[in-house]
């Protein structure tokens, strides 16, 4: 039986043909789109602080979006997210939402952004979807939550 196996570079590359937008793509847009629910006005230097990115690397990527019609940009002017950049951004915030609130019920503390931002650019919308509606049935059924993290204490392995 022959299976498909790759590399983790290999699927990236299958799914790269799908996406329109690399993961810091997707990141710097991100980024614009909850500063833009915060602020009227986003700036450069916010998005690079933000990203702990440099200014002239801000600047480049934001040239990137602007060609792709996701956001109107002058060079270190104000960024202005375009109808497209909105809903694309509305949906990178809420997939890390989705993410972020899963590992949190998994019990992830330490490194729940971190794992939250390398998983968020791998998996698809439908796997997003699916997360959500076991978020959805965590949030519904306290009693399963409970049990689950009952469970997982008492068969944690002692080291």
């Amino acid at each position: 039986m022959k299976k498909d196996f790759h590399t983790v570079r290999g699927y990236e590359n299958i799914n790269s043909t799908r996406k329109l937008l690399t993961p810091a793509m997707e990141d710097y847009l991100e980024m614009v789109y909850r500063c833009s629910i915060e602020d009227k006005i986003v700036r450069l230097n916010k998005i690079a602080q933000m990203l702990n990115v440099r200014d002239s690397s801000a600047s480049k990527m934001m040239k990137k979006l602007g060609n792709l019609a996701l956001i109107n940009y002058e060079k270190y002017g104000v960024i202005e997210l375009t109808e497209n950049g909105v809903n694309l951004g509305k949906y990178l915030l809420y997939r890390h939402t989705v993410i972020e609130e899963f590992l949190k019920h998994l019990g992830g503390q330490d490194e729940v952004l971190i794992e939250t931002e390398l998983i968020e650019h791998v998996i698809s919308s439908e796997t997003v979807e699916n997360i959500n509606m076991l978020n959805m049935f965590f949030k519904n059924n306290p009693d399963i939550l409970k049990k689950y993290n009952k469970f997982k204490k008492d068969n944690k392995k002692i080291t």
